[in-house]
């Protein structure tokens, strides 16, 4: 894989990179922590909903001023609350506390990005590379964060090296998560002035937000939010404590589940920039994405953990093809100056939706044997995958033109 970036986008994949880390571990034991510390399903479901609703709401503050206050400061602000809103968790079982912490720290149960960093790393990235290697940037970008949330879902055995009981395992890794946060923000200190929105050149073209792009960027941001809705039934944190209720799966186990999904995750980036050239951006992102959400509706049938466990491998070596190509996808299509705030809107459209799906924890998991979560999730996937193909098979980047 083959393309030039600049120190800043070089910077950007280690930033992503120790973030995933971080997401990766904390994803896996943030339901068994909070039912550790005694707080209820529901009680989780609503912290799982702040945290996405949350990262919503830090996306739409930081990115509508981004361009004018500065990405890098705004980057750097945005890894220090994700510290404090670690400090939080590790020292408090106080569920109000632990919602606010979720709300404004981009805690994710996810394994992936809920807050304000991917909207501007995305934004950035384009700067620090050419267009005829925008898509394999993309997917090296996602490439590095899979391997290291991966890593992160390993790394939920390390406690056992330590004897420590389940709960202080459990803080060990919050307290893991804290540094993270905070060398993160040292890295981005390191960032260039290159990272900044190039200033405009008339006043005409200062205008806030959208103008020419909306449209595209409204029916792109309605399925991308009923995307995560269904998405979101399936966070990391759910499928562990569903693995944990429906086959007493221990932490180690769980730990090696999650780094087997994010490996196969990881490799599948590979294949997709070379899918994308042969077939198209839309196509890829349809044609990878339908079999795999085939695939998670057949996880809850299957007779053993296993097997269960072999399925959702498979789901994860197709599903991730798409995030690349959607991700170059969105940017070519939408006008370069409007890429920060089309994907400032796309990220919240994305956050808001998924921020829905947790309030139905408590419901979806009452009966495990069920696997509520995975066929409200593969089904409603299927639905946007279609729906997407239809409104957008005709809408090609520059570089497809031809």
């Amino acid at each position: 894989m083959g393309f030039n970036l600049s120190r800043d986008g070089w910077l950007l994949f280690a930033t992503c990179g120790l973030r995933s880390l971080a997401y990766g571990f904390l994803s896996v034991i943030l339901g068994l922590y909070l039912d550790a510390i005694g707080l209820s399903v529901v009680a989780i479901g609503w912290i799982f909903t702040a945290a996405l609703a949350g990262g919503a709401l830090m996306t739409i503050a930081i990115t509508a001023v981004a361009d004018s206050f500065g990405r890098k400061t705004l980057l750097i602000a945005g890894a220090l609350m994700m510290g404090l809103a670690g400090w939080a968790f590790a020292v408090s079982d106080n569920p109000i506390v632990l919602v606010i912490a979720a709300i404004f720290g981009t805690i994710s149960p996810s394994g992936k990005e809920v807050g304000p960093f991917l909207s501007l790393e995305q934004a950035i990235l384009p700067q620090t590379t050419s267009d005829q290697n925008r898509t394999a940037v993309f997917s090296a970008y996602n490439l590095v964060g899979s391997f290291a949330g991966a890593i992160g879902a390993l790394a939920v055995g390390l406690p056992s090296f330590f004897a420590l009981t389940a709960l202080a395992g459990f803080r060990f890794l919050i307290w893991g998560y804290v540094g993270a946060a905070l060398l993160l923000a040292l890295l981005f200190a390191f960032l260039s002035p290159a990272v900044e929105a190039k200033k405009p050149t008339e006043p005409a073209k200062s205008q806030v937000g959208l103008q020419k792009s909306r449209a595209m960027v409204a029916k792109l941001a309605g399925l991308f939010a009923l995307d995560a809705f269904a998405g979101a039934f399936i966070v990391q944190s759910i499928v562990a404590y569903w693995f944990y209720l429906r086959y007493q799966t221990d932490l180690t186990a769980l730990g090696g589940i999650f780094f087997g999904t994010n490996i196969f995750a990881a490799l599948s980036f590979l294949a997709a920039p070379a899918l994308a050239r042969r077939f198209g951006l839309l196509n890829t992102m349809v044609f990878t994405h339908l079999p795999s959400n085939f695939l998670i509706l057949l996880v809850p049938l299957m007779p053993s953990v296993e097997w269960a466990t072999a399925v959702l491998v498979l789901r994860y070596s197709l599903s991730q093809m798409d995030v690349p190509t959607r991700q170059s996808y969105t940017m070519a299509v939408v006008d370069a100056d409007e890429r920060a705030a089309a994907a400032g809107i796309l990220s919240v459209a994305r956050n808001a939706g998924a921020a829905m799906a947790p309030l139905f924890t408590g419901a979806i998991l009452a009966m495990p044997k069920l696997g509520l979560p995975f066929l409200l999730a593969g089904g409603i996937k299927i639905v946007y995958d279609l729906w997407i193909f239809a409104l957008f098979r005709y809408v090609k980047p520059p570089e497809e033109k031809s």
